[in-house]
């Protein structure tokens, strides 16, 4: 019998990864009658090969893991939470400092050193580079960026004041604080960024057509609470490519920064086109550093 392998990315440790997920791979087993296996990559960017390369049938990809690996592959995204009232298939990046420290503005976190997680985390890498980028300061020459791996990690790092800020995703700080993983009097929030797509549970190249259809309906018909617990959602939706355009934008404003870091540059390169993302390979390189 066939095991349908789920690829989830190593947002935190592995431990608390393959907890929050098991209600969801055990329901999928139930409707599928496969069994189904969770694979939690060593990084992002390892989920995302095995993705590509069909080592994993199926893998639950942030918005830029999702755009670098599908230039190079036939991925389908298909399905991506979404959270009702206002917030929809959206969340957040916050960019947090030690509670009680100096800093009030983000420009003035220049020069200084900032964590930040996985370098190919949407949250946690990217759109905190676009909202320093937003006030000026790039990491190529405005600031120290010092990559964790992790959501949890970067939370500790500013909690013990080993960095000036930490880039990471708002829902994810706001349940480690819950959880009591730090304490809420040693950190707050600098500033939040603007609504960011949702994450997107993508096939892979070549997935057969029934098996397809079969975790499209288990996925929008999904139900079952502690499921969704694990995405704050209340359903998942369908999803497409296109969903993720504006992250596009973002990524092709901070590659463009990163190939001419001149003075105040953001204000030209907010304005240039993100086609490079749509498909070529070109500054691949640059892109996922």
């Amino acid at each position: 019998m066939k095991t349908i392998k789920c690829g989830i990315l190593p947002g935190e440790s592995r431990q608390v990864v393959q907890r929050i997920n098991e209600p969801l791979r055990a329901f999928l087993e139930r409707f599928l009658e496969f069994p189904v296996d969770l694979v939690i990559g060593g990084n992002y960017v390892a989920t995302s090969e095995a993705l590509r390369r069909g080592q994993l049938d199926l893998a639950f990809l942030g918005p830029v893991t999702y755009i670098l690996q599908s230039r190079n592959a036939g991925l389908e995204p298909f399905a991506r939470p979404t959270h009702g009232g206002s917030i929809g298939p959206t969340f957040q990046a916050v960019i947090i400092v030690p509670a009680h420290g100096p800093v009030e503005t983000i420009d003035q976190l220049r020069g200084m050193e900032i964590a930040m997680g996985d370098p190919a985390s949407t949250s946690g890498s990217w759109v905190p580079r676009h909202m320093l980028l937003e006030a000026y300061l790039s990491s190529e020459r405005d600031y120290v960026r010092r990559n964790l791996g992790a959501h949890d990690a970067v939370l500790a790092a500013v909690a013990n004041r080993e960095v000036a800020a930490g880039g990471l995703s708002l829902p994810i700080y706001r349940r480690l604080l819950a959880e009591g993983r730090v304490d809420e009097q040693l950190v707050r929030i600098l500033v939040e960024s603007p609504p960011i797509p949702e994450y997107m549970w993508t096939f892979r190249e070549g997935l057969s057509a029934d098996l397809r259809e079969a975790l499209r309906q288990a996925f929008v018909g999904l139900r079952d609470p502690a499921a969704l617990a694990a995405y704050r959602a209340e359903a998942f939706i369908p999803a497409v490519d296109a969903d993720v355009d504006r992250v596009r934008h973002w990524m092709e404003a901070i590659l463009q920064a990163r190939l001419h870091p001149y003075p105040m540059g953001y204000a030209r390169a907010s304005h240039q086109p993100a086609a490079n993302l749509h498909g070529a390979t070109r500054h691949s390189a640059v892109l996922a550093s």
